[in-house]
């Protein structure tokens, strides 16, 4: 009887063995799927290399950008001003003068002076450039200017913080 014991204890021995050997091939399968799918040091300090690359050459290109857009906008709202202080011209035989501003576009400064004055305003609300400070209205002999400070919000400057002119900037 101990040598049928002994058969029996063997083949469940011998079954375990096979069962943690292919427990062991599935666990060792599975880590290699694992590495398969994890990127590397190596990998990753490239990428974040790229991409640091990137934006040190691209970020700077965008950013000058939106300074720019501003100005646009800026002479694009001037030549709605224009527009409106060529209407006011029309009805009234001159522009107003430096005093009166471009306020007089709103509201009638003088009405002896200017009595043909349209009945609604030739602008609707004073226009400010994209830096939230007022146009600045200068009368020039038969023509005007129209200023804007620019980014700096201060007369003068260099480069994109030059003042802003009209009608030279639709040049």
């Amino acid at each position: 009887m101990t040598k049928v014991y002994e058969i029996s204890v063997e083949k469940e021995v011998f079954s375990m063995e096979n069962k943690i050997k292919k427990l062991d091939k599935i666990f060792e399968l599975k880590q290699i799927e694992a590495k398969k799918r994890a990127f590397s040091l190596i990998e990753l300090l490239v990428v974040i290399l790229i991409l640091g690359l990137l934006v040190g050459l691209v970020a700077p290109q965008v950013i000058g950008q939106g300074t720019q857009a501003q100005i646009k906008l800026t002479c694009t709202q001037m030549g709605s001003v224009k527009e409106a202080l060529k209407m006011f011209k029309l009805d009234n035989g001159k522009y107003p003068d430096t005093d009166e501003g471009i306020e007089a576009l709103i509201k009638n400064p003088d009405a002896e002076k200017y009595p043909n004055y349209s009945g609604s305003p030739y602008l609707e609300k004073l226009p400010k450039d994209p830096w939230g400070k007022p146009f600045t209205y200068i009368k020039v002999d038969k023509g005007f200017n129209i200023i804007s400070f620019g980014p700096d919000r201060a007369e003068g400057g260099t480069a994109e913080d030059a003042d802003i002119v009209f009608p030279k900037c639709s040049e």
